[in-house]
C-alpha cells in the first residue's frame, strides 16, 4: 500500500472510531410519523463517488419516494456521476457533492457542508453505517427525523438476502420507520435501475447494430475490473475460446474500461464509451452480460440485463446482481462447466424486454 493509501486507510478508521456511536441512543425514540404527507424534503447521504456504489443506492431512493409520494430528495455524495445517474429521477432535486480532494479543495469542502445545515430537511438518513461522513452529514442536518443508517436491534424476521449492499439499507430503514409508527413493509426490494428512457433505449440499440449481426442474439463480456478482482488474461481467454466454440450462432462482444484494456487481446468486436447513459443503453439491448464484480456489472443489472458476476475475492452475498435472470458466481466454488449449464439456462429463458415511458 502507499503512503497516500496508509494515511487515507488511517485517517477512515480514525473517522469511524470517532463517529460510530453518533446517533445512539437514538434521540428521536419518542416522536411519532403521523402524517406521512409531511415528509417533503428528504436528505439521503452516501459520500461515495463509485459508479458502483451510487447505483446501489437506487433501491432506498425508490423506496422513499414510494413511502413519502410528496417529497423531494437531496442526494449527498461524492463526485460528479451522480446527476448522471439520477438524471431521470424526477423525485431527486439535487445532488450535493464533496470534492473528490478535500485538502485540495478545502473552501468548497466547506461549503458542502454548511449547505447541510442550512437546508430546512424534514428527514435525513444514511445510507452505510459505517460511513462516517454520512453519519456526520445526518448530525449536522437540521432534520426533525434522523436515520444513521443502524439496525436497532435484530430483524424480526430474518432475511435470507439482509447482507446485500442494496438491500439492507432498505430493510433497516423500514424498522426505522415502524418506530415512528408506520405500518410494518415487506414488499420485495426493488432493483437497481438506472431509468433509461425510450429514446436511450433505441440509440443502444442503434449503436449496438452497427457492431453485431442484428439477426443474431448477443452475449456481452466485460473483461476488466480493478485489482484482486480482475482475472486474468489466462482465466479470461481460457473461458472466452470456450465461449465461442460454445455458442458459434450468438454475437459475442466485449465492452471496453474506461482503461480502454482487454483481458482477450480485442479478439471480439468491441464498444468503447465514457458516457455512463449511453453504456447502460447499449446494455439494455444484450441477451447476456457476464463480467467481474465492478461497477459496469452493476451498470448491466440497473438496466435489467440478464447479468452474471464473476466472483473471486469479493462477497459474493454482499454485491451479487440480483435482478431476474441474474446471478453472481463463486469462481472459487464453481467450475467453468458449470458456468455454461447457467449461461444455457438465463438464455433459454430468454429476456423479458419492458420499454419504459418516455421521460
Amino acid at each position: 500500500m502507499s503512503v497516500s493509501g496508509k494515511i487515507n486507510h488511517f485517517r477512515r478508521g480514525l473517522m469511524r472510531g470517532l463517529t460510530k456511536n453518533i446517533g445512539k441512543p437514538k434521540t428521536e425514540r419518542d416522536i411519532i410519523l403521523v402524517d406521512k404527507t409531511e415528509i417533503k424534503r428528504v436528505l439521503i447521504c452516501r459520500p461515495n463517488g463509485r459508479l458502483g456504489n451510487l447505483l446501489l443506492i437506487t433501491p432506498l431512493v425508490q423506496e422513499v419516494e414510494e413511502m413519502f409520494p410528496n417529497c423531494k430528495i437531496d442526494l449527498f455524495v461524492k463526485g460528479g456521476l451522480a446527476p448522471i445517474i439520477f438524471e431521470n429521477y424526477p423525485v431527486v432535486n439535487k445532488t450535493i457533492h464533496l470534492p473528490k480532494k478535500p485538502f485540495k479543495n478545502l473552501i468548497e469542502y466547506i461549503k458542502v457542508w454548511i449547505s447541510i445545515t442550512s437546508e430546512p430537511y424534514d428527514m435525513a438518513i444514511n445510507v452505510d453505517q459505517n460511513s462516517s461522513s454520512g453519519r456526520l452529514a445526518v448530525k449536522f442536518s437540521r432534520a426533525k427525523y434522523k436515520f444513521y443508517g443502524d439496525l436497532d436491534g435484530e430483524l424480526s424476521e430474518p432475511k435470507n438476502d439482509y447482507d446485500h449492499i442494496a438491500k439492507y439499507p432498505v430493510y433497516n430503514f423500514r424498522i426505522y420507520l415502524t418506530k415512528l409508527g408506520l405500518p410494518k413493509r415487506n414488499k420485495i426490494v426493488e432493483s437497481l435501475d438506472l431509468k433509461l428512457n425510450v429514446a436511450e433505449i433505441a440509440n443502444g440499440k442503434k449503436i449496438l447494430d452497427h457492431i453485431i449481426d442484428p439477426s443474431k442474439r448477443t452475449i456481452c463480456l466485460f473483461t476488466y475490473a480493478t485489482g484482486a478482482k480482475c482475472f486474468s488474461e489466462e482465466w479470461w481467454e481460457s473461458f472466452y475460446s470456450k465461449l465461442k466454440a460454445e455458442y458459434k450462432n450468438y454475437n459475442i462482444i466485449e465492452i471496453l474500461p474506461i482503461e480502454n484494456v482487454s483481458q482477450i487481446g480485442f479478439q471480439a468486436p468491441t464498444y468503447y464509451s465514457k458516457d455512463i447513459r449511453e453504456m447502460g443503453s447499449v446494455l439494455a439491448n444484450v441477451d447476456l452480460f457476464i463480467g467481474a464484480d465492478s461497477g459496469i456489472m452493476h451498470l448491466a443489472s440497473s438496466v435489467q440485463t440478464p447479468t452474471i458476476g464473476l466472483f473471486s475475492v469479493s462477497e459474493l452475498k454482499k454485491y451479487e446482481p440480483y435482478d431476474s435472470g441474474s446471478v453472481g458466481i463463486d469462481t472459487k466454488e464453481c467450475l467453468q462447466p458449470e458456468y455454461f449449464k447457467i449461461i444455457n439456462s438465463i438464455l433459454e429463458n430468454g429476456k423479458l424486454r419492458v420499454y419504459p415511458r418516455a421521460v
